[in-house]
């Protein structure tokens, strides 16, 4: 499998090292690269590819803006030369930022989840299916893996996925849709705000369940059903 790819920079030291870089990973196919986005985008709307790698700061029109001009949007790793630029690119679900110079290591990293990604999505089973769940956070794509998920907490319009370690996971999603994206055997709405890792449950007692890190979570009443549904466990 290779995913094709272009790159779209009008610095040409940046194209020659994102050129060299591909070349050192065979699962990519460079075929063409511009130093102008006018260029790139009527390339684009004329050859579909998997994966874009686009600098953000371009004279004529930024890749942000490029992106958002495409019909049919590819993977998108966007590249920029300041630390602080605005996150505009959110809504357009960016696989990662890079930073120049961009290092090899932090390159290879985006494009392991890139194709990482592309698996996922075309069906394409490297590992056992139901094990990860990928959502797009802090302006990346993540990849959580299912058996960490505690619980997942609604929050209006977006979501807090609960891990073991570290920080609450945030995501644009409302709750319904990432239910969708669960194997229903291993997790379970119990309230309009919650949804639960079954596995997680260490007791329910007074329409509340106890998890294993001694949290407790409300089950309302159009869900109580999930009582007798776990006792049989």
């Amino acid at each position: 499998m290779q995913l094709k790819c272009i790159a779209i920079d009008d610095e040409p030291l940046a194209l020659t090292l994102i050129q060299t870089y591909v070349s050192r990973v065979p699962a990519l196919n460079l075929v063409q690269t511009f130093e102008d986005a006018v260029s790139g985008v009527e390339f684009l709307r004329r050859n579909p590819v998997d994966l874009l790698f686009v600098d953000i700061n371009m004279p004529d029109i930024t890749g942000i803006e490029l992106v958002r001009s495409l019909e049919q949007k590819p993977m998108v790793i966007f590249i920029t030369a300041y630390k602080n630029f605005a996150f505009e690119g959110f809504e357009l679900e960016a696989m990662d930022y890079l930073l120049k110079p961009v290092d090899f290591s932090r390159f290879s990293k985006a494009v392991d989840k890139s194709i990482d990604y592309y698996q996922y999505k075309h069906g394409i089973k490297t590992t056992p299916p139901g094990e990860s769940l990928y959502v797009y956070s802090e302006y990346r794509m993540v990849k959580i893996s299912l058996a960490d998920i505690e619980y997942i907490e609604s929050m209006e319009d977006y979501i807090k996925i609960h891990l073991p370690e570290g920080k609450p996971i945030l995501t644009l999603m409302p709750l319904k849709k990432v239910l969708e994206k669960l194997p229903a055997d291993q997790f379970k709405r119990i309230h309009r705000s919650y949804i639960v890792a079954v596995n997680k449950i260490r007791s329910i007692q007074n329409r509340k369940a106890y998890l294993n890190n001694n949290v407790q979570l409300p089950i309302s009443d159009s869900y109580a059903d999930f009582i007798k549904e776990w006792a049989k466990r």
